[in-house]
């Protein structure tokens, strides 16, 4: 009597092994888009904390904050917020007095809906965004 011996994996072991391949995959694509998504909170935060950075420039080359809303390269920055945050950012400018300012853009993950910065040097997450507000408001 001969046996046969058949080499090779049977349809069930196949079947498992490609079930937890997918549970596996699954797991990695949830935590990729919580990564994803918090990266776009740190790129918002990073342009926002480049508009103050220009914004002073601006002070020291026109000795005033005059135009920091209209200025191209905090403009571009704000841009460049709104995108990574995926809403609307909001820049202010106050004529009176001369010299404040505040900038807001919303945030993909954090419970504070947005994140400003202001004149003032303050920067932190707010609830709203910015409506007509030249200082960001107290959390």
């Amino acid at each position: 009597m001969k046996k046969s011996v058949s080499k090779g994996f049977t349809l069930i072991e196949l079947l498992v092994v490609i079930a937890i391949i997918g549970i596996l995959a699954s797991i990695v694509l949830v935590n990729l888009n919580t990564a994803r998504a918090k990266g776009g909170d740190v790129a918002v935060k990073s342009n926002l904390a480049g508009i103050r950075s220009q914004a002073e420039i601006l002070f020291d080359s026109a000795g005033d904050y005059d135009g920091v809303c209209t200025n191209t390269t905090i403009a571009a920055q704000l841009a460049a917020a709104e995108s990574a945050g995926g809403g609307t950012a909001v820049c202010n400018e106050a004529t009176t007095p001369a010299g404040a300012w505040a900038a807001s853009a919303p945030l993909k993950t954090a419970a504070d809906g947005h994140w400003c910065v202001d004149s003032t040097g303050a920067s932190r997450g707010i609830a709203a965004a910015l409506v007509a507000q030249t200082v960001c408001p107290a959390a």
